[in-house]
């Protein structure tokens, strides 16, 4: 509203964004960058957000996320009456309780600030419990998809090869007798930039370097390496266009089908019901409804989000 003001008022307006739906409602033209050259130039009325995304990416791009229905295996993750402080030392997490199986994705909702990195925190063991227990079924494996790639998921001065090693450098077949083997870590980085679609020179790029799809491709890469069990991912398409975006749905979808437990925190309700079997709805620290993602409806939760309660209290 604002910015329409100001160009009612004569002034001319470069936005620069890659949510289209926003493009589309507030420009008049839109001039799209694909690798640092323009492809296209067009009057916004003349275009579909289909379209837009096909002109960023290079290709088609598929908005529906298509998944298969859930096979659940065994509890994974439990947690019971669990109580979490922030950095204030304020009880942010309030007596949360919720199981969490193998082949399938708990989505939990909920307006920024709502104690959603101190519940992905505590699970992770990056922070200290108040009360209350969280049990992981024995010998599980956990990865971790930060909020913030570039201040918690990356070391940004660090080359891509470096990055993606960071939880096993010091392990087989990457350190052998106290040494790195730098053959083995740069052959592990190639074949991962393939698989990921990780797009860079080399493998010894800063990730400084690189675009913020990119960045997390390398974190995705690291962290699902090894078939993790249990999967948090924090906001992991924050600040993604519509390729990166539907890159990561497919990758984690793809870990869903092979079995891994997935907990997806995102501010986004059209993510959350596509992604998730179920969604727990978090306000002021307290899980206020649990519902089954085939049938929650944006306006359901967007309310339980706003006020933790729905229609019927």
């Amino acid at each position: 509203m604002i910015l329409q003001q100001l160009a009612t008022a004569g002034n001319t307006i470069i936005f620069i964004s890659h949510k289209l739906e926003e493009v589309i409602k507030l420009c008049d033209t839109v001039t799209i960058l694909r690798r640092g050259k323009v492809v296209a130039t067009t009057n916004t009325q003349a275009v579909t957000s289909q379209q837009l995304a096909a002109l960023m990416v290079g290709h088609e791009v598929d908005f529906q996320v298509n998944k298969l229905p859930a096979s659940l295996g065994k509890v994974i993750l439990s947690v019971q009456n669990l109580q979490v402080v922030d950095d204030r030392n304020i009880t942010a997490v309030h007596d949360v309780s919720f199981q969490l199986h193998a082949g399938e994705i708990l989505g939990i909702a909920g307006v920024d600030g709502n104690g959603q990195r101190e519940l992905a925190d505590a699970i992770t063991g990056l922070r200290k419990i108040k009360q209350g227990k969280i049990e992981l079924k024995k010998y599980s494996t956990i990865a971790y998809i930060p909020e913030d790639r570039q201040k918690i998921g990356l070391i940004l001065q660090f080359s891509i090869a470096q990055n993606l090693i960071l939880k096993s450098f010091k392990k087989l077949p990457f350190c052998r007798n106290y040494l790195l083997q730098p053959a083995v870590i740069k052959n592990h980085a190639q074949a991962a930039m393939q698989t990921y679609d990780i797009r860079a020179t080399g493998e010894d790029i800063k990730v400084s370097q690189l675009s913020g799809g990119n960045q997390q491709k390398v974190v995705l890469a690291r962290e699902l390496a090894g078939e993790p069990d249990l999967i948090v991912a924090m906001q992991p398409t924050r600040g993604l266009d519509v390729g990166a975006t539907a890159a990561v749905h497919s990758q984690l979808l793809a870990e869903r089908d092979r079995g891994a437990a997935i907990l997806y925190i995102s501010t986004e309700l059209e993510e959350i019901i596509a992604m998730s079997d179920r969604i727990a709805v978090i306000y002021r620290g307290k899980f206020v409804a649990i519902l089954d993602a085939q049938t929650a409806t944006v306006e359901e939760i967007g309310l339980l989000m706003a006020s933790g309660r729905n229609q019927n209290d």
